[in-house]
């Protein structure tokens, strides 16, 4: 009986033996999901929380999410045709770039496809985020917060005061304007009053299935809309970031 080609050990060269082993895990977790699913799907992922990622594995008990290093999970899929551990799972590893996931499953293509175009779900902005809108806070108390903040307050460029225990607005307070990126401490600020700007959404960019091979989808953004920020992802499944979150 001929070897199998999830039995492969990969060469990882430049990296320590604690980020060796590490990879390797990542490799082999995934080789071995690949003989439990028939579908694969490639996704991008807009405005990244660790959280939301949490609520999608509760979600999707029956599915395997990972999320790590695009060049590992390449190697794992097979970054040629002599390597690829399954037939056109190279045209798919040709597909990470960017933020990017894999996700494998059992479950029918289009309703995968229909509940990942109509998931979303609000989170506060982060510094460098553009704002949707523009925010003023009124003159006056804010009623809502604790004297004890009201220091914190200041030093995020609230002009505040303390008046009788209650927190008060100086004067009127833009703290952003529409279309301009926030600072970290715009973004501090709208996360305490409440107001979340973001979405946490996951586009299918294309999918792969056993003995059909891979099929780009129509919505998906286009190779020359990613951005290269392939060293900004952290180095970890999925299954391995839920634990310590």
């Amino acid at each position: 009986m001929p070897k199998s080609k999830r039995d492969k050990k990969v060469s990882l060269t430049k990296t320590n033996k604690k980020g060796l082993v590490h990879k390797q895990k990542v490799i082999e977790e995934i080789r071995n999901s690949l003989s439990k699913y028939e579908h694969i799907f490639l996704f991008t992922i807009n405005n990244m929380r660790n959280t939301k990622l949490k609520d999608l594995r509760n979600d999707w008990k029956d599915s395997r999410f990972f999320f790590g290093k695009n060049k590992v999970m390449a190697i794992a899929l097979g970054k040629t045709k002599s390597d690829e551990i399954e037939e056109q799972l190279n045209l798919l590893s040709k597909k990470l770039k960017g933020q990017c996931g894999l996700l494998m499953t059992n479950r029918d293509v289009p309703d995968v496809l229909n509940w990942f175009k109509s998931y979303q779900a609000s989170e506060y902005a982060r510094a460098g985020f553009i704002a949707t809108k523009d925010v003023l806070l009124p003159k006056g108390p804010l009623a809502d917060f604790s004297h004890t903040i009201e220091p914190h307050l200041r030093r995020l460029g609230l002009p505040t005061s303390l008046e009788k225990g209650v927190i008060n607005l100086i004067k009127e307070y833009q703290v952003c304007k529409k279309g301009a990126p926030l600072t970290p401490e715009q973004a501090s600020i709208l996360k305490l009053i409440g107001i979340e700007m973001a979405d946490f959404k996951l586009v299918i960019k294309c999918h792969w299935t056993k003995g059909k091979g891979i099929h780009i989808d129509n919505d998906s953004p286009s190779d020359e809309e990613e951005a290269e920020n392939d060293d900004h992802q952290e180095n970890v499944l999925v299954d391995e970031i839920m634990e310590e979150t």
